[in-house]
């Protein structure tokens, strides 16, 4: 069993200055909204790049999050890292502890989003993990911070509707889109709650299991997909289980986005060296993603192709 290493006290390192400007003010369209809608007039889907902050080590980790939109990804998911995950599996958890090892902490993972947003104005960033660090961190001063970072949504896998109070609508009120999943096992019934005070985009969990735990059945997801349109106009992007080229443009050619994340942080593995960043860590996440968006942008066109010629 791991250790368990703390996730770090908010009042370690400097704070934000609160006259940053916020990613979304409440009422205004979001970043998120405005890049689904330009993908949706070239008539693509988004590619979502889901990398660990801190992983393997605060500096390259930024410096994979900054390659990461060059290499043509369209959103980004930071993972908050966190000592006891529930849907990650070995891949990501291990990502996890490799940067609280390396002393990541909440407030140097809203610095990372600070950083990135210096020099990208228009890639948005969603914060992706559990409640318990929020909470200790403090909702309202997460959401500030969060804010002035340039972080522009949430997916707390943790949080189910019931729970809204807790941290959904404060960070609405913020002006923060939340994210909510949906699963194989959400049905109609359970559906209208989960959508209830989503923004953004919905996140279709393709597999019913943990991150990478299995390959998704593209006929089975493209119904899914379908069946949560008739229930909203939000965007619908899919992950778990997508691992390559080829599966991502599988389900870019009906879902609105794809989620790439136990990949990617497996191509940061394999480039360590002794544990440690190695001199083509970066390149290795970066050249994944550009495989990725090749297949996610093709996706449609050569589904088009396919049926004209039948």
């Amino acid at each position: 069993m791991p250790a368990i290493i703390p996730t770090g006290d908010r009042s370690v390192e400097p704070g934000f200055p609160s006259t940053a400007p916020r990613a979304n003010q409440p009422g205004m369209t979001s970043r998120i909204d405005r890049r689904f809608a330009a993908l949706g007039a070239e008539r693509r889907a988004a590619l979502i790049a889901f990398v660990m902050a801190g992983d393997p080590d605060p500096a390259t980790s930024l410096a994979i999050v900054k390659a990461l939109p060059k290499a043509g990804a369209d959103l980004i998911e930071l993972g908050m890292p966190f000592t006891d995950p529930m849907a990650d599996g070995p891949a990501i958890q291990a990502a996890g502890l490799r940067a609280l090892r390396a002393g990541q902490t909440m407030r140097k993972t809203l610095a990372l989003a600070r950083d990135f947003r210096a020099g990208d104005a228009d890639t948005p960033i969603v914060l992706m993990g559990y409640f318990n660090p929020i909470y200790v961190y403090g909702v309202d001063a997460f959401l500030s911070d969060a804010g002035a970072a340039g972080v522009d949504g949430l997916i707390v896998v943790d949080l189910p509707p019931e729970e809204d109070d807790e941290l959904c609508l404060p960070a609405l009120g913020a002006g923060l889109n939340f994210i909510r999943l949906a699963t194989p096992t959400t049905d109609d019934q359970r559906l209208p709650a989960v959508l209830a005070n989503t923004s953004g985009f919905v996140y279709y969990v393709s597999i019913a299991g943990v991150t990478g735990a299995a390959a998704p059945d593209a006929a089975k997801v493209a119904a899914a997909v379908a069946r949560v349109k008739r229930h909203t106009d939000l965007p619908v992007a899919v992950g778990f289980g997508v691992r390559d080229a080829a599966s991502a443009a599988a389900i870019a050619r009906f879902a609105d986005g794809v989620v790439v994340g136990t990949a990617l942080v497996e191509a940061t593995r394999a480039s360590l060296i002794d544990g440690e960043a190695g001199p083509h860590t970066v390149e290795a996440v970066a050249g994944l993603v550009e495989r990725l968006a090749a297949g996610v942008r093709g996706a449609r066109a050569t589904a088009k192709a396919t049926e004209a010629s039948r």
